[in-house]
């Protein structure tokens, strides 16, 4: 996504906490580009520049367990807009069913993620209810020059409800925002599997 972006001719940085997904990303990019991404956290980035448009997808949010650190994430962005400008960030709508009893060894992703090549990835949660945490276990399987290779990768997701990242962006800097319910545009509704949270700087 960011390569098309940046071939598109947008203007784009991009930060991220692991130092080998940025190596990852580094190794798609032109050379003389690949200062656009670097390591930081949402928490505390920093650039000299201000946005128009500053994203964080893929359930960045749902990585900050600590209530305070979400609240300075989302300060911190807002700091980083020019006025006018749109902070978009995601979060899934809980399953009830699964934060009660988990999923075991479901295969989410069975596939190519690049021509000719193939992975499997399957998923087992552990609810913690008083924390509000979802403890998840991924395994991945892929073919490597003719040898199945496996890794596992364990991390916590904290998990929102609908009124709570109101009061979450309430209590930060933002003053116009709204939760829809996809990144089409399409209203919250009870098909909506995930929160698209939209904040103005006005």
């Amino acid at each position: 996504m960011f390569g098309e972006a940046l071939a598109a001719g947008a203007d784009i940085y991009g930060i991220d906490i692991s130092p080998n997904m940025l190596s990852v990303l580094k190794r798609k990019l032109p050379e003389n580009q690949t200062s656009r991404v670097t390591l930081q956290n949402i928490i505390d980035f920093r650039f000299d520049s201000k946005f128009d448009l500053i994203i964080a997808p893929f359930r960045v949010i749902m990585h900050i367990q600590d209530k305070d650190d979400q609240l300075k994430a989302i300060n911190n962005v807002y700091n980083h807009l020019n006025k006018g400008g749109t902070f978009i960030f995601d979060t899934f709508i809980p399953d009830l069913k699964a934060l009660i009893s988990g999923l075991n060894n479901v295969v989410d992703f069975d596939g190519e993620y690049e021509p000719g090549k193939k992975l499997k990835r399957t998923v087992t949660t552990y609810p913690d209810k008083l924390n509000q945490l979802i403890n998840i276990n991924f395994k991945l399987e892929w073919d490597e020059a003719g040898i199945v290779k496996t890794e596992e990768w364990q991390f916590p997701l904290r998990y929102f409800f609908r009124y709570e990242l109101e009061h979450l962006v309430e209590r930060s800097q933002f003053t116009d925002y709204e939760i829809i319910g996809d990144y089409n545009g399409n209203p919250l509704d009870e098909q909506s599997k995930d929160f698209i949270v939209v904040c103005k700087k006005i």
